[in-house]
């Protein structure tokens, strides 16, 4: 079946070059170049607008409403509601063919802005019961911003196309503002597919995009494993409480502690698989004592541990518990270990990333390039995970400034070049408009 997908893809990729496909796509592609353009202007007035009403996850009202009353004014069938605060449009064209989902996320991080920019984010929120600052540090303005200008673009020309195009807006992409990890609650993707998002309309390729720095404009990916899967860790070192000048009389958790931190250098080390895929074990906060006399009976870290393929994340679980008890009772304390599963790896579908290659490259005008793994997770792989996904980066660094020097996602520095929102929200129509004559070309 394998060989047989592969022998079709080529076969397709030849004949969208050699015959009339070629002719409709490269016309359809020049409309949806022309219509993109067009609304340049809209597509930057739409990101500046979220931008300066962020909503933190499970909470993006004014977010969402803003999407839907876009999708309903092209004409789209519109769902609300979708995994809490998560909207879908549905575009169907005159006749009957593959359906094709783009993705945007809508939430915003805890962050507060220190752009000077008169659209900066002045916005506060309540994170599990605190007020904070409330930044799109992450570019999910972008993300939604360029996916409303994809719905607009692909209105425009839906007489011409064969099949359905699904717009996805979801929430909660960073997590939760009202679920606590390890609650049994899900959020996000995957509490919208567990609502039934592709129940009744299941989508045979989901595509999308995220804005980060690089040149502006570039367009970047890589087939296979894309963004890491992500474990929250817990480690709970108990000991024996006493007098910081007879520690004789105690079983000090914090040298305890401190054993565990070397024991898991080791774990990725020399015990991961590293030939397989590449592993991070990351302690980030330590909570432990009360007085520089007292040793304290208990210390509790946490952390995250980041993978690429399933066989080393289970490896690297299991050699964390093993670990981090051998340690603990080697010096008479007690450990637990809580490890709670996070998002899955993003794996490119590599048949889907050979197909559209050549559509991304006239979108970027040639500015592409391989991406490198990335050690963020991403929820998108909940979608990847049920049907053929293609995750791409955006590169939004203004020109003349070296994006190796350019504030990081998740920075209150993040700056966002608008003009290669352009590029991106032309990617993503094309992506969908050319998919859907593709694929129809390989099915027959």
């Amino acid at each position: 079946m394998k060989l047989r997908r592969q022998i079709g893809i080529a076969l397709v990729l030849l004949s969208v070059t050699c015959t009339g496909h070629a002719n409709d796509e490269n016309q359809l592609l020049e409309v949806i170049r022309e219509q993109t353009a067009a609304i340049a202007d809209d597509l930057i007035s739409w990101r500046r607008d979220i931008h300066q009403h962020p909503e933190l996850g499970d909470q993006e009202q004014r977010t969402a409403a803003l999407v839907a009353e876009h999708l309903r004014g092209l004409g789209l069938e519109v769902r609300t509601e979708v995994g809490r605060t998560g909207v879908v449009g549905i575009l169907r064209g005159p006749t009957a063919g593959p359906t094709v989902a783009l993705r945007a996320d809508m939430d915003a991080l805890p962050v507060k802005e220190l752009n000077e920019l008169p659209f900066a984010s002045r916005a506060t929120g309540d994170y599990f019961g605190e007020q904070v600052p409330l930044m799109h540090a992450c570019g999910h303005d972008a993300h939604t911003a360029m996916l409303m200008a994809a719905a607009s673009v692909l209105s425009s020309v839906r007489d011409q196309l064969a099949g359905t195009v699904m717009f996805i807006f979801q929430p909660a992409e960073e997590g939760s503002s009202l679920v606590q990890p390890g609650s049994g609650e899900s959020w996000g993707a995957l509490r919208m597919l567990q609502e039934g998002l592709f129940d009744e309309l299941k989508p045979d390729a989901v595509f999308a995009m995220h804005v980060m720095p690089g040149e502006p404009g570039r367009i970047s990916w890589r087939s296979g494993a894309t963004t890491a899967s992500s474990d929250t860790l817990r480690i709970t070192v108990t000991g024996k409480q006493g007098h910081g000048g007879m520690p004789w009389d105690t079983v000090d958790p914090i040298v305890t502690s401190g054993l565990i931190l070397t024991g898991l250098q080791t774990v990725v080390s020399r015990r991961a698989m590293l030939t397989e895929s590449p592993a991070v074990v990351t302690i980030g906060s330590i909570h432990g004592g009360t007085g520089p006399n007292v040793i304290p009976e208990r210390v509790i870290m946490a952390g995250t541990i980041r993978t690429y393929a399933d066989a080393v994340r289970q490896q690297v679980r299991e050699s964390i518990e093993l670990s981090v008890r051998s340690v603990a009772a080697s010096t008479g304390a007690a450990a637990e270990v809580s490890i709670v599963p996070g998002y899955p790896t993003t794996v490119n579908d590599a048949a889907l990333v050979e197909l559209m290659t050549p559509v991304v490259e006239q979108a970027a005008d040639g500015k592409v390039g391989r991406a490198s793994l990335i050690g963020a997770s991403e929820d998108f792989a909940w979608f990847a995970k049920e049907v053929p996904g293609f995750y791409l980066f955006l590169g939004v660094t203004p020109p003349g400034q070296d994006p190796a020097t350019a504030a990081p996602n998740h920075n209150p520095r993040f700056f966002v070049h608008e003009p290669a929102l352009e590029v991106g929200a032309r990617a993503m129509a094309s992506l969908a408009a050319s998919y859907l004559i593709r694929h129809d070309a390989v099915e027959r």
